[in-house]
């Protein structure tokens, strides 16, 4: 029997034999007729109730969220600002549902000011419009223009800024509320005066694409820096005796850190090391970094005025430069799982409970709707992960 058709038969359900990240053993979740969590418990052999469902085991959690994802469905976000951009924008965020992700941050790669600001209009109307069954934009992610020139990766050169306060009032002008979330330099400005600025508008400052050293970044971090954009990737590798932006974040307990696990952009062994760096399970999360052509097959793509080749998930500027990927966030968590990298508690916990900590958002908890929630299993022969909505009984695989 459906959990749906338990509803129309008693006014409580109970999920029994549950996983929950952060809980030990097996729990049972009671649900009222709309589906809220109304208590959570450790599981009991002794239910009366008829309106009973038994997990078997299987891990629930509440869905994705992205931090960084810079398009999908051929759309690029930068290229955001047509009034048709809203019915794209529609259908992707019922795709990234689809995907098992709840919310996200569009991200806008450095490109001209216009461009950011009519892209910032049209986003701060989607934040305040949440629509159900929809994967909820929570604000913009600005992944530029305020970035080391040489570590600027695929980021176009003539559209980097200095890392000025008056230049950061141009770029966000009148749309300051709708973004969430910016990456930076550090070292552009040593003064601080443009993070003070940030925060003082509740943006969050992340740093990346940078050159910082390890004193620089606590500097950034002193100042109210929470944040590193795609760890390892645009700024230096660990070294002994000068361990960088990156060092300086994984050892602080109140620093994030955003990782790729696409399988390129990370060699496994580090991915590996960094996850052991993990505090009581903080400090990383997974992001997808995932490109436009997100949810088509690979081929060659636009991207600004050049264009990306796309092969098994992977996209490429002409020259080889690595641009990002095309594979969905839950891809990574999967990926971890299947690659013998971690465990299948903390690759849910990279993509469901992290990145809401990382930005201030309340994880799995009474009285949240367990409509959102994903149900994932682990297959004990192959080791393959799938999941699906709880409520969603199409696609066990997790796709639509």
């Amino acid at each position: 029997m459906s959990i749906e058709s338990l509803f129309k038969q008693s006014t409580q359900v109970c999920l029994t034999g549950v996983r929950l990240v952060g809980y030990v053993g097996l729990q049972q979740l009671w649900l009222n007729p709309q589906g809220v969590i109304l208590d959570i418990q450790p599981a009991s052999t002794q239910l009366d109730s008829q309106a009973v469902v038994d997990l078997g085991g299987d891990w629930l959690s509440l869905g994705g969220v992205d931090l960084q994802i810079n398009g999908a469905l051929g759309l690029a976000f930068p290229d955001v600002g047509e009034s048709e951009d809203s019915d794209r924008l529609t259908a992707i965020a019922q795709f990234l549902w689809q995907q098992g992700v709840d919310a996200f941050l569009p991200t806008i790669v450095t490109t001209a000011v216009a461009k950011i600001e009519r892209s910032l209009a049209v986003f701060a109307d989607l934040v305040a419009d949440p629509q159900p069954q929809t994967a909820q934009v929570l604000g913009v992610h600005l992944e530029g223009p305020f970035l080391n020139p040489a570590k600027r990766g695929a980021h176009p050169p003539e559209f980097l800024l200095p890392l000025e306060v008056e230049q950061v009032k141009r770029v966000l002008g009148d749309c300051s509320s709708a973004v969430k979330l910016i990456t930076l330099a550090p070292e552009l400005d040593p003064t601080g005066a443009a993070i003070a600025y940030l925060r003082e508008q509740n943006i969050i400052v992340s740093l990346g694409h940078s050159l910082a050293t390890a004193a620089e970044a606590n500097r950034a971090f002193a100042q109210g820096a929470t944040m590193v954009t795609h760890a390892f990737n645009a700024m230096p590798g660990l070294h002994h005796r000068e361990p960088g932006l990156l060092g300086a974040a994984l050892v602080r307990p109140d620093v994030w850190c955003g990782v790729i696990a696409d399988g390129q952009h990370i060699c496994p062994i580090m991915l590996e090391i960094l996850l052991r760096t993990q505090r009581d399970g903080k400090g990383l999360f997974l992001v997808s970094d995932a490109l436009a052509p997100l949810g088509l097959p690979d081929g060659v793509y636009p991207w600004d005025s050049r264009q990306i080749e796309v092969r098994a998930g992977t996209a490429r500027l002409p020259d080889r430069t690595l641009a990002g990927t095309t594979l969905s966030l839950l891809t990574g968590a999967k990926n971890l799982v299947e690659s013998g990298i971690c465990d299948l508690a903390t690759a849910i916990a990279l993509v469901a409970e992290a990145p809401r900590q990382a930005i201030g958002l309340p994880g799995l908890a009474i009285g949240q709707p367990a409509d959102n929630l994903l149900r994932w299993r682990q297959d004990a022969g192959t080791g393959k992960v799938s999941w699906h909505r709880l409520f969603d009984y199409r696609d066990t695989a997790g796709n639509v």
